[in-house]
Formats: C-alpha cells, structure tokens, sequence
C-alpha cells in the first residue's frame, strides 16, 4: 500500500512563502506522476500542479508564476515551493500519487 505523507503546512502573511514536501512511503512500483491539489473550506478540491516522471509540469492558472513544483525521484518524494501566498491560497493542501493515491493533508492558512 502507497501511503503519502505531506509536511510544511502552517500560517504564513500575505506575500510570504511556505515549502510542502510528501514522501510517498510503501510498495511503489513506478510512480508515473505526482501532483498537489488543495481544498479551501466550502470548496470542491482542485489541481495545484502535477509533476510527471519525465518531469512534465502542469500547474493551475491560479498559481502560475508563484508556485513551483519538483521531485526528488530518488527520494521518491514531491516539493510545493510557494511564494507571494494569497489569502485565497489558505485550503488544505493533498499530495496525490499516480492519481490514486491521497495523503491526509496539511493545512495552508495565509492570513495578516
């Protein structure tokens, strides 16, 4: 069973920056991709960025320019670097693998 485990939530200001890392631990036979999605309170969740095995990139219009994804495909691990945090960002943030797997979550509160 792959389980993904995501850290690096917390509370930050608008304009600040926050690094999520998760780790997918388990019997991995081959991760073809991995990608972050969030949830704000009342809201259906939705793609932040995907992240292949070849390294093909696809983020969200709402985050372009301001969120970067990468891999440590060794580590067989996926980073969310976010900078220029918005209030609207504030949602709880989901590491997926290969489109199947969900870890738990880490909340992400952007608030002055």
């Amino acid at each position: 069973q792959v389980q993904p485990v995501e850290s690096g939530g917390g509370s930050v200001q608008p304009g600040g920056s926050l690094r999520l890392s998760c780790v997918a631990s388990g019997s991995i036979f081959s991760i073809v991709v991995m990608g972050w999605f969030r949830q704000a309170p009342g809201k259906q969740r939705e793609l932040v960025a995907t992240i292949t095995a070849g390294g093909r990139i696809r983020y969200a219009d709402s985050v372009k320019d301001r969120f970067t994804i990468s891999k440590d495909s060794a580590k067989n691990t996926v980073y969310l670097q976010m900078d220029s945090l918005k209030a609207e960002d504030t949602a709880v943030y989901y590491c997926n693998i290969n489109d199947y797997y969900w870890g738990k979550g880490t909340l992400v509160t952007v608030s002055s």
